[in-house]
């Protein structure tokens, strides 16, 4: 393989519509919570129960879309061994896995959904606002799911752009009708407060669902139709989306652990600790842009068994990865103050949130070479090294971490330490491995 195939212009090509795209769903999220978070009535209420909802959804979809980065990673595989003939029942396969699949969840989840958020400590008004906030949006699992597994089909084919476009059609979308079914308009659309937020979303998925479908059918060589005699990549297929699978609920885990003792801390601490999170999750969303090239060209390159252009991916991603965290980092130094009070105006919120962000800031880097070497591990089909990181980074780098620290009393830093350290392990791990297994290849 030619190394234009890893040039900036390449990279750059599957990167920045994968950025887009990536960013929209925490998009998504991000303008829920400034909406809700100005409304008139209840405003903390509001804000802590969309964040607490919002951390579970992620949680959910993160958990079962690994199908999509399974998918991606084996499409991309094949194209580059120039065998796409022998996945074309497998797309449809793993599309129906998917969306059965999410029929499961929801039916269990939405039945839940009181149980669910009072484990994260939501009580009162708080955990009234989340659970009828969650019944609405939990329609939308079915939408989401088949619409990442189709976005894993593009993305295996070396195209982030057609993804780019239904998310950010969904996004324009969203945000739109927030405004519109959250604050209403006088005589016509009546005020719906937390449950317009909701609408607006399961819309807006509806909306890139139906887009995702028509580039699907007029731009891809797969089709829907689901034969019956099981593709012999489906198996492989699955158990690397297990592995992910039991990989990202330990990510949740975290995330989880994380939402629950701040909720307990006090309302504006959860109200805090979900605008620093929906903005974490942002930026992680973002730099996962490079990631998701990563996982393409990276799955490519090693169907195509070019190890050179390999090691020469994973130098370039991560100098890319590092230069956006960096100007993310620049823009919100720059105006610290005013971005609490875009989602906020509650001065004992934004107080816990300036008090904070510095760290969330700073750990951004480390995040930016941890996502990067995520994607292209992802893309390679080391799942089971991703799992077992994954595991050890929670359960004994940031659950002890944020044990000890709330022992101390640091509360919110207690969260944010957790977290710096846990990305510290994950990124430094995962590193140490590429070097390991890889860079002998390339010599």
């Amino acid at each position: 393989m030619s190394s234009s195939a890893i040039s900036f212009k390449n990279i750059n090509k599957l990167a920045i519509p994968a950025i887009i795209a990536g960013i929209a769903e925490p998009l998504i999220s991000l303008t829920d919570i400034a909406i809700i978070g100005n409304v008139d009535t209840n405003p903390i209420e509001a804000l802590a129960a969309a964040g607490i909802v919002g951390s579970f959804l992620s949680a959910i979809i993160w958990i079962v879309a690994q199908t999509k980065t399974a998918i991606s990673s084996i499409v991309s595989r094949h194209l580059g061994s120039n065998r796409l003939h022998a996945v074309k029942t497998l797309i449809p396969q793993a599309i129906a896995f998917n969306f059965l699949f999410s029929l499961v969840i929801y039916a269990v989840t939405a039945f839940f959904a009181n149980s669910i958020f009072s484990a994260y400590n939501a009580e009162g008004l708080i955990l009234n606002y989340a659970e009828d906030y969650y019944q609405i949006r939990a329609i939308g699992y079915p939408l989401t799911l088949v619409t990442f597994a189709i976005f894993g089909v593009f993305r295996g084919l070396q195209n982030t752009l057609w993804a780019m476009k239904c998310s950010l059609t969904g996004a324009l979308v969203n945000v739109g009708l927030d405004y519109l079914l959250v604050y209403g308009v006088e005589d016509y659309i009546p005020a719906m407060h937390l449950k317009g937020a909701a609408i607006a979303s399961l819309i807006a998925q509806a909306v890139m669902l139906i887009m995702a479908l028509w580039f699907f059918f007029k731009k891809t060589p797969f089709n829907l139709k689901l034969s019956f005699n099981i593709n012999p990549q489906l198996n492989g297929l699955l158990l690397m989306a297990g592995n992910l699978f039991i990989r990202t609920a330990a990510l949740n885990f975290a995330i989880y652990l994380a939402n629950a003792y701040a909720t307990d801390y006090g309302k504006n601490y959860i109200a805090a600790q979900s605008i620093l999170m929906n903005i974490w999750l942002f930026f992680a969303f973002f730099i996962d842009g490079y990631a998701n090239a990563g996982n393409a060209i990276g799955g490519k390159l090693l169907g195509a068994k070019d190890y050179v252009s390999l090691w020469e991916l994973s130098k370039k991603i991560s100098k890319y990865s590092v230069l956006i965290a960096l100007i993310l980092m620049g823009i919100c130094a720059l105006f610290y103050n005013e971005i609490g009070l875009i989602f906020n105006k509650e001065a004992s919120v934004l107080v816990l949130f300036s008090s904070v962000f510095w760290l969330v800031l700073l750990m951004q880097p480390i995040n930016a070479i941890a996502f990067m070497f995520d994607g292209i591990f992802k893309g390679l089909g080391e799942a089971k090294y991703l799992r077992n990181l994954l595991l050890v980074a929670t359960f004994l780098v940031f659950t002890p971490v944020l044990l000890i620290c709330d022992y101390f009393g640091l509360k919110l830093y207690a969260i944010w330490i957790a977290f710096f350290a846990w990305m510290l392990i994950r990124s430094s791990a995962l590193v140490f491995q590429f070097r390991r297994k890889y860079l002998k290849k390339e010599i």
